[in-house]
């Protein structure tokens, strides 16, 4: 069988119309550097942290914590700093590691369909017979990939380092929890790419993924707080991912299906403005 004639494909490169996911394989090829680097910042960050742990177990480390202010002890999560789970999610799943794969999501939905428009290889994409649709879907799937590397490889990281560390982690809930930074992290890059298909600014985009992620915690501490203002959790992402405590106590099963649901659903509405909006200007 004979392939048809390769064309250009995002400025650079070629599409040949046989190969299947065009958007997705040229998105990972041209993007494999960052993810590298991000996996590089993980790194570091969980060799800085995690081998800390036995010394912040001690007994004067729990004296420390206890002249804090209990306001700021529940707005930074330190209330159970001293077991390995609670050191962990304070540490990196609810802090550091959110904030890295907050970034890295959001650069990424605001540059796939937003920074494309703006540079002009989205025009020029889809000037060769790659439909909006087809766009839209295949760049999220590429977000959606290089965020599951990135937290596959912590996850693998934190199983070498729990032994050593004397974390003690479940290797169960330490999926559940992985499950749960995962779905966090694809929340505010689908913010991102849809906000991006909706405005073609990609400055637009990155402070809209921006403003919900720092809306998801400031909400969760808030409501940590008080019981009068427990309620704000509810409307908080950050909450449904952690909220459980899964490094503790496993899965929450809700919270992940209402993180998945919100991610699509943002998929849903960046595919749609992508098919309604004039991109040629």
């Amino acid at each position: 069988m004979t392939e048809t004639a390769p064309t250009p494909l995002f400025g650079g490169g070629t599409l040949t119309r046989a190969r299947p996911l065009p958007v997705l394989r040229r998105a990972l090829a041209d993007t494999w550097r960052s993810t590298l680097g991000w996996a590089l910042g993980l790194t570091a960050v969980l060799l800085l942290y995690l081998p800390l742990y036995p010394s912040m177990a001690s007994s004067q480390m729990t004296d420390v914590i206890n002249t804090l202010p209990p306001q700021l002890i529940r707005t930074i999560g330190y209330s159970d700093l001293t077991s390995g789970a609670g050191y962990a999610q304070a540490t990196f799943f609810g802090l550091i590691g959110f904030a890295l794969l907050t970034i890295a999501g959001v650069s990424w939905g605001s540059s796939a369909i937003a920074g494309a428009e703006e540079t002009g290889r989205l025009e020029l994409t889809l000037a060769h017979g790659v439909s909006r649709v087809q766009y839209g879907v295949e760049s999220a799937l590429a977000i959606i990939v290089r965020l599951l590397v990135l937290v596959g490889y912590a996850h693998l990281l934190v199983t070498v380092l729990n032994r050593p560390s004397k974390l003690g982690l479940d290797s169960g809930n330490l999926v559940a929890a992985g499950a749960a930074l995962l779905g966090l992290s694809l929340v505010t890059a689908g913010v991102a790419l849809a906000s991006g298909a909706v405005s073609g600014r990609r400055m637009v985009a990155a402070a809209a993924g921006a403003i919900v992620a720092a809306l998801s915690y400031v909400l969760n501490a808030v409501g940590n707080q008080t019981p009068d203002l427990g309620w704000l959790r509810r409307f908080s992402p950050y909450n449904r991912a952690f909220g459980h405590r899964p490094l503790v106590e496993g899965a929450d099963w809700a919270g992940l299906g209402l993180l998945a649901g919100f991610s699509l659903l943002a998929v849903a509405v960046a595919v749609a403005a992508l098919r309604r909006r004039d991109v040629l200007g």
